[in-house]
């Protein structure tokens, strides 16, 4: 299979979606359009329309054999299981189309899924990135009244029928602020070119983990957890029935902790034949196999880490109650009860810091586990203190 980079872009009615679109073709991206494809699926011989037909009857059909959306919107609007069973005939539809062109696609492509109901439709997590357009809903109202010609009670409906700013934001890697003035959102759409679409496409292309950032600790950061889960769907919808649960461990786990600026994630599968069998799939959602450090056979590890220079992460893939498994939830664990543990857990990473000088954080070869090895005794006695075990680790699985 071609590797090509897939990002998901979405956005409400009147957030500018369009103008980013554009903006990426003229930089190069191939653009597979969900509003597009959805009129070609339903146009007049199609099975597509066949099957609208008979869900809504013949009076969807206009004199010109086309369909008559003003009408099937009459109907589906406001009325949530006629709009599901539309939803149900056109998008797999759409899906198969789109999965034809982003297969057509070249070997160095960068592929921008245009799709207004990417969060609506729990799609998002098929993208190894996703873009989400915003504006704020009164900037929203303004332009559809000025520019579309609605009048603000439909402007109104319509954003309000659509994803809220809270569901977008969830399913965002990237949040492109559009309240201000064209060129500012050009200039925005050029930056994330140039500094994150083409080397994602080039690092994924190549099975090429990300290269950047030094060995430091910052300061926690509260949209670690968000951003772990967003990985951690995706990882998951890679992995599929192999997977077994993919949960968010290391020091971002741990609220409140100093850590490095890259998430570890952890991938259980039934055995080693299941992680090697899922490891394309994860190279294609973005996570390419990275070299992997020597370890005794009791806590093998298959890595993986990201090829986003936006978002360094770590996967950790270990076969389901294996001592390794359990060991990267026990010591999250402890870290996130224990305060001395949490002091702990620092000297010993600034000792193993100083050890490595500047090693790049995210070159998944040359990341050590020093720390883990020194704080792990300590942990142990806390688990048997306290009784602990796996079964009551919180949030496993997250997926």
């Amino acid at each position: 299979m071609i590797d090509v980079l897939r990002v998901g872009l979405t956005g409400g009615i009147g957030s500018g979606k369009s103008t980013v679109s554009r903006r990426l073709v003229e930089l190069g991206a191939v653009l597979v359009d969900a509003d597009r494809i959805a009129r070609e699926v339903v146009a007049a011989g199609t099975e597509g329309l066949a099957a609208v037909v008979e869900a809504f009857g013949e009076e969807v059909v206009g004199p010109d054999g086309e369909m008559d959306r003003p009408r099937v919107a009459s109907l589906v609007f406001g009325n949530s299981e006629a709009r599901r069973t539309l939803n149900g005939i056109v998008h797999p539809l759409v899906g198969k189309r789109a999965a034809e062109l982003v297969a057509e696609a070249g070997p160095d492509a960068v592929v921008v899924q245009d799709s207004p109901l990417l969060v609506e439709s729990g799609i998002a997590a098929a993208s190894p990135l996703v873009v989400v357009v915003h504006a704020d809903a009164e900037v929203r109202v303004s332009r559809l009244v000025g520019s579309r010609g609605m009048s603000e009670e439909d402007a109104r409906a319509r954003i309000a029928a659509q994803a809220t700013d809270e569901q977008r934001r969830a399913a965002a890697d990237v949040w492109l602020g559009n309240n201000g003035s064209p060129d500012a959102l050009t200039a925005a759409v050029d930056a994330l070119w140039h500094e994150r679409l083409l080397p994602f496409e080039e690092n994924l292309r190549l099975r090429r983990p990300t290269r950047g950032g030094t060995r430091r600790l910052v300061d926690p950061d509260p949209s670690w957890p968000a951003q772990a889960s967003r990985l951690g769907s995706r990882i998951a919808a890679a992995a599929g029935e192999k997977g077994l649960g993919v949960t968010h461990v290391g020091p971002t786990a741990v609220p409140g902790l100093p850590a490095e600026d890259v998430i570890d994630l952890q991938l259980a599968v039934a055995s080693v034949e299941d992680a090697e069998t899922v490891a394309d799939a994860l190279a294609e959602a973005g996570f390419p196999a990275c070299v992997p450090i020597t370890q005794d056979d009791s806590r093998r590890t298959c890595r993986h880490a990201s090829a986003d220079p936006g978002r360094p992460a770590l996967l950790h893939v270990r076969v389901h109650d294996s001592p390794g498994w359990r060991q990267a939830l026990l010591v999250r664990d402890w870290l996130c009860a224990d305060a001395a543990g949490r002091a702990e857990f620092l000297d010993a990473w600034r000792t193993a810091s100083a050890e490595l000088g500047g090693e790049d954080a995210s070159r998944c070869a040359g990341r050590t586990e020093t720390w883990f090895e020194t704080v792990l005794p300590s942990a142990e006695r806390w688990a048997k203190e306290t009784g602990w075990s796996p079964d009551d680790s919180a949030d496993e699985p997250d997926h």
